[in-house]
């Protein structure tokens, strides 16, 4: 699919591996739309790239209207990639034995309404408009990114919420893939493993940190630059012949427990 003179959202593209999306797509000549909360960095990414800030909670169903509505302005809406995601780190019962020291339920609940029904009502929304295009050669309208995580499969101690909430992403692809199908719409997912993102600048020490995390993945023992999982995106979004698939770019790894 050409992305020539089209455009593309990136939900989360003000860093990290949705900004890598975001100048990816950009390269490939889309207006790309960097959909954030943050704008200080959602505004300087989308004037080096030449794109549009578009300030966005996904779990906003109107916030979500009004910046797919506001792309398909601009030129044919080609293109989503949905970046945007939280995650916390919690066991599901306390040590005390008390119901009040189990997993908050709201905590719970937040990473959900964020990471999945944010990522199911922009591809819905987005969709919707998408089926307006006029089709390629191909029959092609359009073409949606979702983004799991190894965590999908591989969820670690504390990490239930985060894990069902991605988990829930590599689900809803396939039957996502049928159900827009007779719109020419292809949908794909990748689960990305450790990538080097700003969420590591945050521990001490945390160029040592990234080195040691590193060492656990199987090879190249490293983190991954949000350029590797950038062209990915690409990929599945230019490829005509991707639809329905979730994809580990993660150079092996698979997370022990804790």
């Amino acid at each position: 699919m050409d992305l020539q003179g089209t455009t593309a959202i990136v939900t989360g593209g003000a860093s990290g591996i949705g900004a890598g999306s975001a100048r990816a797509l950009a390269a490939k000549g889309a207006t790309v739309f960097v959909a954030d909360l943050n704008a200080d960095a959602g505004e300087e990414l989308a004037a080096e790239i030449g794109g549009v800030f578009a300030q966005l909670d996904v779990t906003d169903t109107e916030q979500i209207t009004r910046v797919v509505e506001a792309a398909a302005e601009v030129a044919p809406l080609k293109s989503v990639v949905n970046s945007a995601g939280i995650a916390n780190a919690i066991r599901t019962i306390g040590r005390d034995g008390t119901i009040d020291s189990a997993f908050p339920l709201a905590k719970f609940e937040a990473v959900v309404r964020v990471n999945l029904l944010g990522t199911f009502d922009m591809v819905r929304q987005a969709a919707t408009v998408m089926s307006r295009n006029e089709p390629d050669a191909g029959g092609q309208r359009g073409a949606i990114v979702n983004m799991a995580s190894v965590a999908a499969f591989d969820g670690q101690i504390g990490q239930v919420a985060y894990s069902a909430s991605k988990g829930g992403i590599v689900g809803m692809t396939l039957p996502l893939a049928r159900d827009l199908s007779t719109a020419g719409i292809r949908v794909n997912t990748i689960a990305p493993g450790l990538i080097d993102t700003p969420i590591y600048n945050s521990f001490p020490n945390p160029e040592e940190f990234k080195a040691q995390l590193g060492q656990s993945v199987l090879f190249p023992k490293r983190l991954g630059a949000p350029e590797e999982l950038a062209s990915m995106v690409v990929e599945l979004i230019t490829n005509d012949y991707m639809n329905g698939e979730t994809i580990r770019v993660d150079g092996g790894i698979r997370l022990p427990p804790k």
